[in-house]
């Protein structure tokens, strides 16, 4: 579990979340945003999911098991889906 709490604190960033907004989305108290962030304390099983799915980053990628993140796109339609895929594929060929 290394950086766990470095990883919920930049992400939170990320997602410009304050604590106290990001544990209202959790129902928990700051504090135990906090802890987390703090290494401190480790969420639940339930608290773990929902921050993955809050993130869009898997449990893996939380529990510092791997560095990828992933995009989510089960939200958008499939033309949706296939602009974002094309715009990857661009990206990475200029970062070659």
């Amino acid at each position: 579990m290394v950086d766990f709490g470095l990883r919920i604190k930049q992400l939170r960033i990320e997602k410009g979340l304050t604590q106290p907004q990001l544990a209202e989305r959790l129902a928990v108290t700051k504090s135990v945003i906090s802890a987390y962030e703090n290494e401190i304390r480790m969420p639940s099983y339930d608290i773990l999911m929902k921050l993955a799915t809050l993130f869009g980053v898997s449990t893996d990628y939380l529990l510092g098991m791997n560095n990828e993140k992933y995009l989510y796109t089960n939200r958008l339609s499939n033309s949706q889906t296939m602009i974002i895929s094309r715009l990857i594929e661009e990206f990475t060929k200029k970062n070659e």
